[in-house]
């Protein structure tokens, strides 16, 4: 049977990476199995089996081992239970190394035990040296192989979980991101949010990611809508683009007549631009040139004999 391609998570809200079945048939989604990875073997979870094959990455496509026994699952149960023991040990050495600007946040087994990754973020822009740390580790956990692996701001805080800057008592990333979408300025200004940072800025310090959910709606209303301080015809006048709603598609315009301050909104298809009904106005009041097909011609004729 010809192998396939499955997406594959190690924890439960975890990025999804794909591997090749290889010579382990009929997987389904849910089922476990033992992959191997550039940092040893892992046991994962099945979220998906792909008809068609994503693009092969560079060097081929990492292999699943086998299917998870029973015996694999409790082993690594265990080997959870020893995370936050192995995580306290790293600081208390870290604390004798009296590395400032350094924070240990996750220690991670492999489902048996055999590699131990030591997760940590770092103040400053270069790479610290924790060599002596993991040495020292490494003399703890002799049948591991140890770690030290830097992790970003955004991933700090999904590990820490904790109450989001909007509100809710989970934080996305923690709740079900699985991948971190790139953020922009730009996807703020789109939707007309405050640029201040205590409204565009998550618990982690960087953009917040709820700033893409919506993005490519306002990015797609605003291409057919008209753009602020542009002069416009209602149906109660001429007037100027003040404020727009890209979800409702409705415009709110500054009458001419109006009073200074009153505003009317309507549905984008209720206006229609001023500079082109201008244009308009001043191709049909230009002089005909003779034999122009234009029209006006017959229509002066035949006004003539009616006469």
């Amino acid at each position: 049977m010809q192998s396939q391609i499955i997406g594959i998570r190690f924890t439960e809200i975890g990025k999804i990476y794909h591997f090749d079945s290889g010579d382990v048939n009929d997987l389904n989604k849910g089922e476990h199995v033992i992959v191997d990875t550039a940092r040893g073997e892992h046991l994962g979870e099945i979220t998906s089996v792909l008809e068609e094959a994503p693009p092969q990455p560079k060097g081929g496509w990492k292999k699943v081992i086998r299917r998870a026994t029973p015996r694999d699952l409790l082993l690594s149960q265990n080997w959870k239970g020893k995370e936050i023991a192995a995580m306290i040990s790293c600081r208390e050495m870290l604390s004798e190394e009296k590395i400032s600007g350094v924070k240990i946040i996750k220690a991670e087994f492999n489902y048996d035990g055999s590699y131990l990754s030591l997760l940590y973020s770092s103040e400053e822009d270069e790479k610290i040296n924790l060599n002596n740390l993991r040495s020292k580790m490494q003399k703890i956990y002799i049948d591991s192989k140890v770690e030290m692996r830097q992790i970003g701001p955004r991933d700090v805080a999904k590990i820490l979980g904790g109450l989001g800057a909007c509100g809710l008592e989970t934080r996305c990333c923690t709740k079900f991101l699985t991948d971190f979408s790139p953020i922009s300025i730009k996807m703020a200004k789109a939707q007309g949010i405050s640029l201040a940072p205590s409204e565009i800025t998550g618990m982690c310090g960087r953009l917040r990611c709820c700033l893409i959910y919506e993005y490519e709606a306002y990015a797609a209303a605003r291409k057919i809508m008209p753009k602020r301080k542009k002069r416009v015809i209602t149906p109660k006048g001429e007037g100027r683009v003040v404020d727009l709603n890209p979800l409702t598609e409705t415009v709110v315009v500054q009458l001419d007549e109006e009073v200074r301050g009153a505003r009317h909104s309507f549905h984008r298809d209720e206006i229609e631009p001023w500079d082109e009904r201008e244009a308009l106005r001043r191709k049909a009041a230009e002089p005909c040139k003779e034999n122009c097909n234009c029209g006006k011609h017959e229509t002066a004729e035949e006004d003539a004999t009616a006469g």
